[in-house]
């Protein structure tokens, strides 16, 4: 990894304790979980993990069980919270009591597609048509945390793909508000007659839009998401000049030859050093401490957590 990656220097990132996102674990509904990251992490250090979205009343109405949806294990530093909503309120309740679990970054959601989002109370990437409230909301976030607020979004929705459009989003909301970091998901949003997985496959992959955002925005970070699936992509985009690399899916399905290879690939630090059996016996022993929490013989639905936020 080239010493001029990034916006931080080797000095300010012993000074952090933590590497930068060159490399970040897309958030993912359903998918990255407790026991995801605590995988994840056994064969990273430094990769940053992303929770699933939570949408901030779940936070809210939950707050007798906050446990059960914002705890995690130390080990999983360096560790992004990643919120949904559109209710001012609610957001901020939900960042204060969020806060308390000690996240180093909070990333809110302007890019989910899905219905069980963009459809409920109008946000995900449905947000994307109203920057000035994605401004206000994540001045609200920032108002009641001291770790950075970052914003997840789309190049576009339905017929407002231009870059142009895009441009007027970001300065938008970089403007009115404290967010220095976008994540960019560099395909359009359709909200109308497409499935979530469709939504990541059908719009084309715009990656000029991306590096247009970074020569006219030079003050902004910005990850690039979207398509990249290995860690020789990965470098390029960096090289390019990308500040940080965003990998969703391909580090779910193939976690050890994805995270495998991103400290030494990307940051240029011996890696943890396991074995995939000493991974796979240490995650045994994660598995029985949960086991352990609900009795001798759990059911599935005692383990699988009943999604609340559906």
């Amino acid at each position: 990894m080239d010493s001029e990656l990034g916006l931080l220097s080797v000095t300010s990132m012993v000074a952090n304790h933590y590497f930068p996102p060159w490399f970040s674990v897309a958030p993912m509904m359903d998918w990255t979980d407790n026991h995801y990251r605590t995988l994840a992490r056994l064969i990273s250090k430094h990769a940053w993990l992303y929770t699933e979205m939570l949408a901030a009343e779940t936070i809210v109405y939950q707050k007798g069980n906050l446990d059960r949806f914002l705890s995690f294990s130390p080990d999983q530093h360096p560790i992004v919270l990643q919120i949904g909503g559109s209710n001012l309120e609610n957001l901020a309740k939900a960042t204060e009591l969020a806060d308390a679990y000690g996240y180093d970054e909070i990333n809110f959601n302007c890019g989910c597609p899905s219905p069980r989002v963009a459809g409920r109370g109008c946000f995900g990437a449905r947000l994307m048509l109203e920057p000035k409230f994605v401004a206000e909301a994540v001045s609200v976030i920032a108002a009641n945390t001291n770790v950075p607020v970052s914003v997840k979004c789309r190049i576009g929705v339905d017929d407002h793909d231009s870059y142009n459009e895009l441009c007027d989003f970001i300065y938008k909301v970089s403007s009115l508000s404290p967010t220095r970091h976008f994540i960019i998901h560099s395909r359009k949003a359709l909200l109308n007659g497409l499935s979530p997985a469709e939504n990541r496959t059908i719009p084309p992959l715009k990656y000029e839009y991306f590096y247009g955002l970074l020569r006219d925005f030079p003050d902004l970070t910005f990850t690039i998401n979207g398509g990249i699936t290995s860690i020789e992509e990965t470098n390029a985009a960096l090289k390019i000049g990308a500040h940080g690399v965003m990998v969703g899916r391909a580090a779910y399905h193939n976690p050890w030859h994805i995270l495998g290879n991103v400290d030494t690939g990307i940051y240029g630090v011996p890696n943890i050093g396991l074995t995939r059996r000493q991974v796979l016996e240490k995650y045994q022993v994660y598995g029985d401490s949960v086991l352990l929490q609900y009795g001798f013989r759990p059911t599935v639905r005692d383990i699988v957590k009943v999604r609340t936020d559906k």
